[in-house]
């Protein structure tokens, strides 16, 4: 029988040559850690809904970041597990100067100051009705959250934010703190918009890590994207970046790969997704019970992300894929 030509196996056949071949490859460089902050002084709290995550002071944080770098990890993304007791109806304590985000803003840039730090910009953490944006009469109002949300994103700027990512899905927010931004003299301020936002069911347990899911009245469909519009999606894309923003991510993530390419494909931009909690918890649990190889099941999820044509993505796994990177794994 002729041989098939071309055998496309041959290049399949050893470590060597598949290395050889590899179209998209994963580097530390690519990944992005987000982490959780609560109060106190030496304290972790576990997240029962995400196993192996925990919520930890300010100075584990910092330690954390310095264990990230040596990992090969540039950036980190903060949220904080506010006080229930600070949480409020006009979410003030956003934008406190000295609120949980913004020390440990300023104290890992005082000792580890190579680490860039990424902010998630929503009142949700602070909001007593679980809300990404101010609650009037069951209406979440888009104008007066963005006044806030403008607010908060110039204290993260002060505080030493390198990167500010605005996840509240208000309508001109990324014009408004960009305009803000310029005229305090934050121009080197680089905001990632979490421009394709969906009305995901994938959220859940980041909700409880943050604290906002027995404060969550209703549902969040009135300001993101519902997960049957694609189209809208790149959209909401084309309108953050010409107001303003300098990369654009996707979340969540797995879910919607095709809108990663579509994105990558459109706009040519700095794309990124945000691998979810949800994804996560599912990865650790079917992982725990000895359904799959979690390891490798991990680095096969972050890298489809390369795959989809993204330049990054924001992982619980980063320090545990980092250090794997570093062994050659394959």
């Amino acid at each position: 029988m002729k041989a098939p030509d071309p055998r496309l196996r041959r290049t399949r056949r050893t470590a060597a040559l598949r290395a050889l071949v590899r179209e998209d490859r994963l580097s530390a460089d690519d990944l992005i850690w987000p982490v959780f902050i609560c109060d106190g002084s030496g304290v972790t709290q576990k997240v029962g809904s995400m196993p192996g995550v925990v919520r930890r002071s300010v100075d584990l944080v910092v330690e954390a970041a310095a264990e990230a770098r040596d990992a090969g990890i540039r950036v980190m993304c903060l949220f904080p597990y506010t006080d229930p007791s600070l949480k409020t109806d006009l979410c003030e304590e956003a934008w406190n100067p000295d609120n949980l985000s913004n020390r440990a803003i300023r104290a890992i840039k005082a000792e580890v100051p190579e680490m860039a730090v990424m902010t998630d910009v929503a009142l949700d953490p602070y909001n007593a009705n679980g809300h990404d944006g101010i609650v009037r009469d069951g209406e979440i109002v888009n104008d007066e959250s963005v006044e806030a949300l403008v607010k908060m994103a110039l204290a993260q700027a002060e505080a030493g934010a390198d990167i500010l990512g605005p996840s509240d899905m208000m309508d001109g927010r990324i014009g408004a703190m960009r305009d803000a931004l310029e005229s305090a003299g934050y121009i080197h301020t680089t905001i990632m918009s979490y421009a394709a936002k969906y009305a995901s069911s994938f959220y859940g347990p980041f909700r409880d890590a943050v604290g906002a899911s027995g404060a969550l009245k209703g549902d969040k469909k009135t300001y993101q994207i519902d997960p049957m519009n694609g189209d809208e999606g790149l959209r909401c894309v084309e309108r953050d970046l010409n107001e303003g923003a300098d990369m654009v991510m996707v979340k969540p993530g797995m879910p919607y790969l095709d809108m990663c390419r579509r994105v990558k494909d459109a706009f040519g931009v700095p794309t990124y997704a945000y691998q979810v909690s949800g994804e996560y918890a599912m990865i650790q649990a079917a992982a725990a019970n000895g359904w799959i190889d979690g390891e490798r099941v991990m680095m096969e999820s972050l890298t489809c992300f390369r795959r989809a044509g993204c330049d990054g993505v924001l992982t619980y796994f980063a320090p545990q894929a980092a250090r794997l990177i570093k062994t050659g794994w394959e």
